[in-house]
């Protein structure tokens, strides 16, 4: 996570680290299937960018009743125990965007899933990410449908709920689908949340979501066309428990935690973000959500969470006591390799003298640009999580984050 060393953005930086342990993937699925049952044998799929976390995590807690895993995630994000998982067969895939890859992942889940002998138990683990990673077309649908549906939502901002929908639409295991193929065998899905309201329907556009959701717009007569299913399913990690992880482990500063998700264009959000810090008293913000940013037809380096970041470093420069941070829980921020960034009141100055325009850089969408050249990106790799994005400020002193840092250095970082 290394960035310019300064006591407050330490103290982000430490906080990050808090919410990130807080959802770990392999954490939170060892412990729900811990409290659980687990002598039945096991065949496991995991998809999302967590998906090697959780992976592992089932591996933990199941031992030997584990016999293979069927393993889909991001490039870039096995983690390498995970070779070692019993029967693993991984699949890395295309995301934001799918690819080829997706439609190759998706055809070896329904045959993984056929293969599976009576009397083993399915295990499903899905993660933000399993959109984009893994697909089966409906008849009539191509993958160049496909991904027009993906680009131009992305690009024009559309809302992940709507943009999830859409997929749905023209998916055979999307929005429901998936569970026919189980055939009523009993099964259970862990899922790490990324969604407004935590809603396995939604979730990897309904990968593993109720059957229910399937069929007209009418819901008593969608109850009656989908078939019921025999699967339970558990949110096991969310963007709520990263914030209340933050509020833990920020003891000592006077602290605000905005419970409800943001949402909405990234420009408003960094002014809302960036006066809500200036105005308020409080020593700590933080708020948790996904916001959404509109493209250029050809932008360039960035993501929503360093878009916003730059753009609220225009209105706190100058400002000596505040810094911001902003940074998806999945290591990525967009098509980057960085989480996101941490800004201050200089962070604008710092650019100009690397001989960047700040307000060139935001119309461009080349935000990432401008933020290496200040120093401010943060690189966390993949994270094993992902449950949203967390934006985190301070209105601190530089002797109040010394002091902080120094009552609280046996759990800090360094």
């Amino acid at each position: 996570m290394a960035v310019r060393e300064e006591p407050r953005r330490q103290i982000l930086l430490e906080l990050l680290r808090a919410a990130l342990a807080a959802v770990d993937g392999r954490l939170r699925t060892r412990q729900a299937l811990s409290e659980r049952p687990g002598s039945r044998r096991t065949w496991a799929v995991a998809v999302g960018k967590a998906a090697s976390r959780m992976a592992l995590g089932a591996s933990d807690a199941l031992g030997g009743t584990l016999e293979r895993v069927l393993l889909v995630t991001k490039d870039g994000h096995v983690d390498p125990e995970a070779l070692e998982l019993p029967g693993v067969e991984i699949h890395e895939s295309g995301h934001p965007v799918p690819d080829r890859r997706s439609l190759n992942a998706g055809a070896r889940l329904l045959r993984f899933i056929e293969e599976m002998p009576h009397g083993v138990r399915p295990l499903c683990l899905i993660s933000g990410g399993a959109s984009s990673l893994i697909e089966v077309l409906a008849p009539g649908s191509s993958l160049e449908d496909l991904q027009r549906l993906n680009a131009e939502g992305l690009a024009s901002g559309l809302p992940i709920e709507e943009l999830n929908a859409r997929r749905g639409q023209i998916s055979l295991i999307k929005g429901g689908r998936l569970a026919a193929h189980l055939t009523g065998r009993g099964a259970l899905a862990l899922f790490i949340s990324d969604v407004p309201g935590d809603d396995p329907a939604v979730i990897g556009s309904g990968l593993l979501g109720p059957a229910a959701q399937v069929g007209p717009a009418n819901p008593v007569a969608a109850a009656r066309a989908a078939p019921a299913d025999d699967i339970e399913r558990i949110v096991v990690a969310s963007l709520a428990e990263a914030l209340s992880a933050v509020r833990a482990r920020a003891a000592g500063l006077e602290a605000q935690i905005r419970p409800e998700r943001f949402s909405g264009s990234v420009g408003p959000l960094a002014v809302r973000f960036a006066h809500e810090l200036a105005l308020g008293s409080s020593e700590l913000r933080a708020w948790g959500g996904e916001s959404v940013l509109e493209l250029p037809a050809s932008p360039g380096r960035g993501g929503r969470n360093q878009h916003l970041a730059l753009e609220a470093a225009r209105l706190i420069a100058g400002y000596e006591d505040l810094v911001l941070l902003a940074a998806g829980t999945d290591g990525t921020d967009g098509p980057t390799v960085d989480a996101g960034a941490i800004v201050d009141g200089d962070t604008c100055a710092r650019a100009a003298s690397a001989g960047l325009d700040v307000d060139d850089c935001l119309r461009r969408a080349d935000s990432g640009a401008a933020l290496a050249a200040a120093g401010d990106l943060v690189h966390t790799g993949p994270t094993g999580t992902n449950v949203g994005d967390l934006v985190m400020g301070l209105k601190l002193s530089d002797s109040a984050a010394r002091a902080w840092l120094s009552a609280h250095r046996p759990a800090v970082s360094r």
